[in-house]
């Protein structure tokens, strides 16, 4: 550090100012390339994810009357017994190496233990069990992992009487 104020000492005045005058603007250009371009991007992809969720929100309040009165109106069909068809499903959905264990509840329940499972993926089966297949969620337990994105969740599931 002393060498440095030596060699910055020994300039004339004109090269002290030229060389203030970089580092001043050496220290802009990272102030702003490393932290505001950042930062600013990382606002506009969360001002965008949100409109998003806002524009989902007013989809679903605005339908929710229709899915409501539809609800409990779909008799499943088929001769798969619910374990079978939970199984296959969840692995059709891509949650193969997520699923943990499948086990028999009652007569027609279910009980289903993910791990590192992805959260769309996996609101998305349910909705698919529960709409084309006539599978009800009973009751469900959702723990966030350390990968974002990632949950372990354990799930009772009930096809609904017809």
């Amino acid at each position: 550090m002393n060498a440095l104020r030596r060699w910055y000492a020994s300039l004339k005045e004109r090269e002290r100012r030229v060389v203030l005058g970089g580092a001043v603007a050496l220290a802009l250009l990272i102030l702003f390339g490393g932290l505001l371009m950042p930062l600013h991007t990382r606002l506009v992809h969360a001002q965008e994810k949100l409109a998003a969720q806002r524009d989902d929100l007013a989809w679903m309040q605005q339908h929710a009357a229709e899915i409501q009165a539809a609800a409990g109106t779909f008799v499943p069909t088929g001769d798969e017994s619910p374990i079978v068809l939970i199984d296959r499903t969840g692995r059709e959905a891509g949650l193969a190496e997520a699923l943990r264990g499948t086990q028999p509840s009652g007569d027609a329940g279910v009980r289903v233990q993910l791990e590192s499972a992805p959260f769309d993926a996996l609101v998305s089966w349910l909705g698919v069990l529960e709409q084309r297949h006539g599978i009800a969620i009973e009751s469900v337990t959702i723990d966030r992992t350390v990968r974002p994105g990632l949950v372990n969740a354990s799930i009772s599931l009930n096809q609904k009487r017809r």
